[in-house]
């Protein structure tokens, strides 16, 4: 138990400043992106800062599995060049059972970072495009999927808004059925109301079927001077894509909100498949994160007498890169709907640990 606490204690230290070299290399680039992607007129030195602190959560949390793999080559060659492998190997605990202590504490940061770690990067990356878009001056086109259904936002060829109400939609919210148009002007609030049927968006403008125009801003009664449409014309900015990137990246939604929104995505007619891949690959994050202490034990539990420790390190981070990036290629494949969510999730990093525990249990019978 005393050995085990004095593994764990060393792991613990080693991510640590392994996290903490990232964060700070990290928050230098973000900062400068700032700064270049910033305007000089709306933004200053402390807004880009601002921006880069609110934005290093993501950063860092997207890549720990590479940090958690960094701080386990730390370790087991820090226990290597000590001659502490030897000892304890010396005493009859196998390299499996020694292997139990970081990989227990891997497993416990990864249920944190699920489970505190990622709200915490949703609300600051939330925060962080909110105030990036303010000091743009951007930001007037957005879109949320609810229970109540879909709601748009886009500016107007006056400098108002328009927001867009509908019960429901297709997959790309191009088409929106039920929909409703409130158009308001910069000075005098309301001006503009137009209940759909459908609503179909083409280039520059939405073409309304089977339409009712309340005339708000002109009119002493709206409702005596409303004219009904089979088919009216609403000039519009958006674009499909300009829809499909305002949408909520599934990495902006919490995870214990996640289910409720995949079921409103699915309520109001579009594709969750995005979010529920995310919701797999965000659950199978421990098991990440062991896998990446099993695959750095693999090439590096050895004693440094034996040499080629460069190599068995350059191998390690291979191994570890590799897997990172076999999971960003299965989320991509589970993203287009190639393969199941869950396979797309849990398969990268269940892979990686059964081929890490093979090449151990080889090590272990030379």
């Amino acid at each position: 138990m005393t050995l085990s606490l004095y593994i764990a204690r060393r792991f613990l230290r080693a991510l640590g400043i392994v996290a903490g070299a990232f964060v700070g290399v990290l928050f230098l680039i973000e900062i400068v992106e700032k700064i270049r992607s910033l305007d000089t007129q709306n933004g200053t030195l402390a807004d880009a800062a601002a921006l880069a602190a609110l934005s290093l959560p993501k950063t860092v949390y997207s890549i720990f599995p590479l940090i958690t793999v960094l701080a386990a080559v730390v370790l087991f060659l820090g226990l290597a060049r000590s001659s502490e492998l030897v000892v304890i190997r010396a005493a009859g605990r196998s390299a499996l059972r020694m292997l139990t202590a970081p990989v227990i504490v891997a497993l416990l940061i990864g249920i944190a970072l699920v489970l505190v770690g990622n709200p915490i990067v949703s609300a600051t990356s939330q925060r962080a495009d909110a105030l990036e878009g303010e000091m743009r001056a951007e930001g007037m086109q957005t879109v949320s999927v609810g229970r109540a259904g879909v709601w748009m936002r886009q500016g107007t060829a006056d400098g108002g808004q328009a927001v867009i109400h509908a019960d429901r939609g297709n997959a790309g919210a191009t088409v929106l059925y039920g929909v409703t148009f409130l158009v308001f002007d910069a000075t005098r609030g309301p001006v503009r109301r137009i209940d759909a049927a459908a609503a179909r968006l083409s280039p520059g403008a939405w073409e309304l079927e089977n339409a009712k125009d309340w005339p708000l801003g002109t009119s002493t009664n709206p409702e005596r001077d409303a004219t009904h449409h089979d088919r009216l014309l609403l000039p519009s900015t958006l674009t499909a894509q300009s829809i499909a990137d305002s949408f909520d990246a599934p990495s902006a939604v919490p995870i214990w909100e996640l289910p409720g929104f995949i079921r409103a995505l699915e309520e109001a007619g579009f594709s969750a498949r995005r979010h529920l891949v995310w919701l797999q690959v965000e659950l199978s994050q421990p098991l990440m994160l062991a896998a990446m202490v099993l695959l750095a034990a693999g090439f590096t539990m050895r004693h440094a007498r034996f040499g080629g420790t460069g190599g068995r390190v350059l191998l390690a981070l291979l191994a570890g890169l590799s897997v990172f990036f076999l999971r960003n290629m299965a989320q991509v494949l589970g993203d287009n709907g190639q393969i199941p969510a869950a396979l797309a999730g849990w398969a990268p990093p269940t892979i990686a640990a059964m081929l890490a525990l093979a090449w151990l249990l080889q090590q272990e019978e030379e």
